[in-house]
């Protein structure tokens, strides 16, 4: 079966619009820690990889790793092995939003506070550098955010989609799903999603708004053992 980009987006981002936030050890390679968690392997890497996932992980360290490897092995812990969903624009009405504001690094420490209160996906102290993140705020107060994170040649993921439980049902996610993607389609690309496969609120409201289900893929995570010569077991 012909592999795709959309297969391994992660190594096909950090080969093309962001290799300058690669870090690599022979056939894995993943994002700056302080950008995204995100490590992942060669489209058509064998179980032999492993010992380079250890060696740029470093022993001990709890990675998630991205696209449909092989298995770790056994002596490797598996911390979370989640399903996930992968959904393209079809018919997506992207337009701007007249209340939405761009987020620069001097917002950062708001983004963090909002994430950890709703808990949208990963986000790091970095992860702003990635692309372009919309924000609502109401009396000053950042209440509502979405933004680009994975950008490979001709498609950009839409990601960090939360709002503040206070502020809820009013709209504001649908609003600046369809302003980031307003943004991205202004540039020739077309915009994806993935969300947890068990979040199925997120997934009807994705569907609504013009995104169709492409695949669904698994999201793991893993502790390379203490011992890196245990990666090798």
């Amino acid at each position: 079966m012909t592999k795709h980009v959309l297969d391994n987006p992660a190594w096909y981002a950090l080969h093309g619009p962001h290799a300058r936030f690669a870090e690599s050890v022979g056939d894995a390679v993943r994002y700056h820690p302080d950008v995204a968690p995100f490590l992942t392997v060669h489209p058509d890497a064998g179980p032999e990889v492993w010992p380079d996932v250890a060696a740029l992980a470093g022993p001990g360290a709890v990675i998630a790793v991205t696209g449909d490897g092989p298995a770790p092995p056994p002596s490797w812990e598996v911390v979370e092995d989640a399903g996930a969903v992968q959904l393209l624009d079809v018919a997506v009405e992207a337009r701007p939003d007249p209340e939405a504001v761009v987020l620069s690094a001097a917002d950062v420490p708001e983004i963090l506070d909002l994430v950890a209160r709703t808990k949208p996906g990963p986000y790091r102290q970095r992860t702003i550098e990635l692309g372009t993140y919309l924000g609502i705020r109401r009396e000053g107060r950042l209440i509502a955010l979405a933004g680009e994170r994975l950008h490979l040649d001709g498609w950009t993921e839409i990601s960090a989609v939360c709002t503040d439980p206070a502020f809820r049902g009013q709209g504001l996610a649908t609003r600046l799903v369809r302003a980031v993607a307003h943004g991205i389609r202004a540039r020739g690309e077309r915009p994806l999603l993935h969300a947890a496969a068990t979040n199925t609120n997120a997934i009807r409201l994705y569907e609504s708004i013009g995104f169709e289900l492409r695949r669904r893929t698994a999201f793991r995570v893993v502790r390379v053992p203490a011992l890196v010569g245990g990666a090798t077991a």
